[in-house]
């Protein structure tokens, strides 16, 4: 049987019109690192974006999850070394939902971290031209959600999953140089 990648991507939110990280995931390869790429655009919703992507993880049998967000505020695309047990956010998700302070999952581990080699991931999508970095922080919106219900659902599994966020740019262009300079830093990190 085939492996193969999904990756992942949201909705507009916050009464925006437009996701980068939608525009990229659009114009990321058919194919990495010799695998097929599955992509899904989720809801921005705590909990159900974790349930769509989880759902869709176990019909394909993706042996690789790569999670796409958007950072308004961020100059740079951003490979996350971990998530939170934190959902905390002052703007409501697509589904009205604004939590405080309340942990993903009562009881669960305060973080986990990726088991994909996110620090190279980072320094090779900065090699192929584009700014990048390692980031710390996912944050405690929907992407963080759905980043530490994906490491908890499939912890020892041998599935490995890591989130991207991906900064706002200035036309097609940009994000198609997005796509392709992360599409190849995966490849060549696909077997780290």
């Amino acid at each position: 049987m085939e492996k193969k990648i999904l990756i992942t991507c949201f909705e507009p939110f916050g009464g925006d019109g437009f996701n980068a990280s939608d525009a990229v995931a659009g114009a990321m390869a058919e194919s990495i690192g010799g695998l097929r790429a599955e992509k899904l655009v989720l809801p921005v919703e705590f909990g159900r974006a974790a349930e769509i992507a989880a759902a869709r993880v176990r019909e394909l049998r993706a042996g690789i999850i790569v999670m796409l967000g958007e950072a308004r505020a961020r100059k740079a695309v951003t490979p996350e070394l971990l998530a939170i047990n934190l959902n905390h956010t002052s703007i409501p998700d697509n589904a009205g939902a604004v939590p405080q302070d309340e942990p993903i999952v009562s009881g669960g581990a305060a973080a986990y971290f990726t088991p994909f080699p996110a620090r190279a991931l980072a320094e090779k999508i900065s090699n192929a031209g584009v700014p990048a970095a390692l980031s710390y922080s996912a944050g405690a919106y929907v992407c963080n959600d759905l980043y530490y219900r994906i490491l908890r659902e499939f912890e020892g599994s041998g599935t490995r999953a890591v989130f991207v966020h991906v900064p706002r740019a200035d036309g097609e262009e940009a994000y198609k140089k997005m796509a392709f300079a992360i599409s190849s830093a995966l490849a060549d990190t696909i077997d780290g």
